[in-house]
């Protein structure tokens, strides 16, 4: 078994994750969302061209997540767009276009006032990070980690049906964006000040 990597600063960090309780929503991969049920969120699996993706990690609580959240009125029911939106707020994150992979059905509708609703999941390339800066929504100040998708899934606290999402997410972006089947083990902090991830070749 390979040794995952980090610096002493990333496992003072790690130290202080903090994981949610697991909302127990069935994952439909690959299906659309059936017409009627609105979608309220949409969250994105960013890969960068090593096979990691990018998890955000709240330093204040210790809750780690993936870029993504709520369709506001400007995204005009676009998921991709949504998370295009949310990658740029909470990460400061210039992304690829996404690829649908399924959604969450949310049958209690705790993002849709107590009515169901789905969580799009979408994945796609992370072109580059700007300067680490807060939510403008929350006032959250993320840490900015690229990690395998396996080991996101554990961070995250998802369990089972988080690693079959990752698995959809992983086949996706080796057809897709070409990142190898095995990512990089390596635990990597994005630097504050930004940097190019996944370049538009040619």
């Amino acid at each position: 078994m390979q040794r995952i990597e980090y610096s002493a600063e990333i496992a003072e960090l790690l130290g202080r994750i903090r994981r949610r309780p697991a909302a127990g929503w069935p994952w439909r991969p690959g299906e659309e969302v059936p017409p009627g049920l609105p979608v309220k969120q949409s969250w994105g699996w960013l890969f960068a061209p090593d096979g990691r993706v990018l998890t955000l990690v709240n330093p204040r609580d210790g809750i780690v997540s993936l870029p993504g959240g709520s369709l506001e009125p400007e995204d005009r029911g676009d998921p991709a767009a949504a998370l295009a939106r949310e990658a740029a707020e909470e990460a400061q994150a210039l992304i690829g276009p996404a690829h649908y992979l399924g959604y969450l059905y949310d049958r209690v509708g705790s993002a849709n006032g107590g009515h169901e609703c789905a969580r799009v999941r979408m994945a796609a390339a992370l072109r580059a990070v700007g300067p680490s800066e807060p939510d403008p929504a929350s006032g959250r100040h993320y840490r900015r980690l690229l990690v395998a998708p396996g080991l996101a899934v554990e961070l995250l606290g998802w369990g089972p049906p988080g690693l079959r999402q990752a698995r959809a997410a992983v086949r996706t972006a080796v057809a897709q964006l070409g990142v190898p089947a095995a990512a990089n083990e390596v635990i990597e902090e994005l630097p504050l000040t930004g940097c190019e991830v996944f370049p538009l070749v040619g």
